[in-house]
């Protein structure tokens, strides 16, 4: 309860300030939840598709940022492009700080040759913050009895404790059968988001730059059949305002398994997770666990970050025809 106390303080606090920066929730399983990474990835399969995912950070803090997504996208053919949808939902400091997404996107492919195509997204998204107030102030509490008084404090209404806006985002992705990359920009438009009581300070949400990169290289070894065995280096590099954050690894995929091993830093070389994933993928059925362990000053006091995520492929009918997928990792 104090640590709700706490936050709520510091928003508040922070909001008097003429400019706030907020950021953005980050997955560590980003190629599990692509459409959020990059709204071009929308449609990058021809069946309909359902990814769902979940991420506690810091969980030693209580619920610290708790992050739930749900994702469903699909090629369309009376389009000649993909479309999508996510519903993200935050939930920080047990609940003081609500935040829900709802993103609709299409994208369209261009074939630039016989092996190269490039995907363009744009995607539109309605934010919605809101501030909890339910919970203990100090002036409730009896010494003896608990929390028994009412409170003097002044509630806010629900133009102070609510937020919503739109906003809009877009990205590019080039890709052969081998390899891919990516571009992305998120909040175009650099939306005012702020719980100022005074409601005349403005808050900025800064735009997100995305810059991602991956290859499969299949593995040929004794005892191992084609495809059976490979290797998918990933770079994924993003910034938003003077928040950096690098990731890179590698993917490792035996038939149905597939494990994970991951760095996370910023380009001071101060390192926050060393990551590790294990998966397993079958027909069109996909789970994996990831475990971020926090290698920064925080180790001792967050225990990480636990995230998982499910996404499974419907069948449908396929067409003649030819349509080109992105060979990226499945996580």
């Amino acid at each position: 309860m104090v640590k709700r106390f706490l936050l709520i303080f510091f928003t508040i606090i922070l909001g008097s300030y003429e400019f706030v920066f907020a950021q953005d929730p980050g997955f560590t399983q980003f190629y599990a939840n692509l459409m959020y990474l990059n709204p071009a990835f929308a449609g990058s399969v021809r069946c309909p598709r359902l990814t769902m995912g979940y991420r506690n950070q810091w969980p030693a803090l209580r619920s610290a940022y708790v992050t739930y997504n749900v994702a469903y996208d699909q090629h369309l053919d009376a389009l000649e492009g993909g479309v999508g949808l996510v519903v993200l939902r935050d939930v920080q400091g047990d609940g003081a700080i609500t935040t829900t997404n709802i993103s609709g996107m299409y994208s369209y492919t261009l074939n630039i040759s016989r092996t190269f195509s490039v995907k363009g997204g744009f995607q539109v998204t309605y934010h919605q913050k809101k501030l909890n107030w339910d919970f203990i102030f100090p002036d409730m509490i009896h010494p003896l009895y608990g929390p028994i008084f009412p409170t003097q404090e002044v509630i806010p209404t629900d133009d102070i404790s609510k937020k919503g806006y739109f906003d809009f985002s877009a990205g590019l992705v080039g890709f052969t059968r081998d390899y891919f990359f990516g571009f992305a920009v998120h909040h175009l438009t650099q939306p005012h988001e702020t719980f100022s009581v005074n409601g005349s300070s403005e808050a900025v949400l800064p735009r997100k730059y995305t810059l991602h990169f991956g290859t499969t290289i299949p593995i040929m070894a004794r005892g191992f059949k084609k495809g059976e065995l490979s290797i998918s280096p990933n770079v994924l590099f993003q910034q938003q305002q003077n928040f950096q954050q690098l990731n890179y690894g590698v993917y490792i995929n035996r038939s149905s398994i597939v494990g994970g091993i991951w760095l996370r830093q910023n380009f001071r070389f101060h390192y926050d997770s060393f990551i590790l994933l294990i998966g397993f993928v079958q027909a069109n059925i996909k789970v994996a666990y990831s475990y971020d362990l926090t290698v920064s000053k925080l180790s001792n006091q967050t225990l990480g970050a636990h995230e998982i995520t499910y996404s499974m492929q419907f069948e449908c009918r396929q067409k003649k025809k030819k349509f080109r997928t992105i060979s990226c990792p499945s996580f």
